[in-house]
């Protein structure tokens, strides 16, 4: 992270050297106006690219400071110093796994082969509103204020076995693929699903942006506060042979709830203007 760090901070002097003209050659301004919107992104993975190339082997590895949730901040500038601040993320994904296992039915020679497939889905939800107030005259802006944040996330998986259970095939171990977690015995799995979590977030910001072009800036910001978290109950349903028949079971897991005060957010963040 050090180096990574030091990027920005070169790239910063470096601008620096120049002159404090606050409007380009061609008579653009640097600064945001009254009525001015921006959007800002999250610079830790070109970072991380860059530490690599700079450190080789070894490279650098800054955390994301949502954990593997992405978002984007829009920004409304009320006037030349405070603006209304929104985040939004809708981050989705499915992963689907396949392997093929002998078919218990089968007499040929080789046996014949059937599939066996593992998906996993996750969905993370964030939405954020707040407001910033801004301090500088040149082109180095600081700025401070707050953001409430809220939080929505859950997964599941799924399971799908070619093989089904009969009286001549009754242990799962043996009649199915094993995707990690999914066997259980002569039990196996086919659904998973998380509990539904909800987070909320009340965070006071700082942070510092320098305007390396005619309304571009590279900043750091750093957030501090409170923050909730409860996940529901989850669901897990598996299926066995019963010596008559296959049978189903479904069990609950506890939920969960967590408070915190402290650091949030640490991030570098590039914002543009327009």
């Amino acid at each position: 992270m050090k180096k990574s760090v030091l990027v920005v901070a070169l790239a910063i002097g470096v601008t620096a050297a120049f002159a404090q003209d606050l409007t380009s050659k061609k008579g653009e301004k640097y600064l945001p106006e009254a009525n001015d919107w921006s959007i800002g992104f999250d610079a830790v993975p070109a970072l991380n690219a860059v530490g690599r190339v700079m450190g080789g082997s070894q490279g650098t590895s800054m955390t994301n400071p949502s954990g593997s949730t992405q978002y984007i901040v829009g920004k409304m500038f009320k006037d030349e110093k405070t603006a209304y601040r929104a985040a939004l993320g809708l981050n989705f994904g499915s992963t689907t796994n396949k392997g093929l296992i002998d078919d218990v039915t089968s007499t040929a020679t080789p046996p014949a082969q059937v599939t066996d497939e593992h998906k996993s889905s996750s969905n993370d939800i964030i939405l954020g509103a707040g407001m910033e107030k801004r301090r500088g005259s040149t082109r180095l802006q600081g700025y401070y204020g707050g953001m409430l944040m809220i939080m929505l996330g859950g997964g599941k998986d799924t399971y799908t076995y070619g093989n089904a259970f009969s009286a001549t095939a009754t242990n799962a171990a043996t009649m199915s693929t094993n995707f990690g977690s999914n066997i259980s015995g002569t039990a196996r799995v086919t659904s998973n699903k998380s509990g539904s979590t909800f987070g909320l977030g009340l965070n006071g910001l700082i942070g510092a942006e320098y305007f390396i072009a005619p309304k571009i800036s590279v900043g750091a910001e750093y957030w501090w506060g409170i923050s909730f978290n409860s996940t529901g109950e989850g669901e897990l349903a598996s299926e066995s042979w019963s010596g008559t028949a296959a049978t189903t079971t479904t069990t609950k897991s506890a939920g969960n709830s967590s408070f915190g005060i402290g650091n949030s957010v640490s991030s570098i963040i590039v914002n543009f203007h327009f």
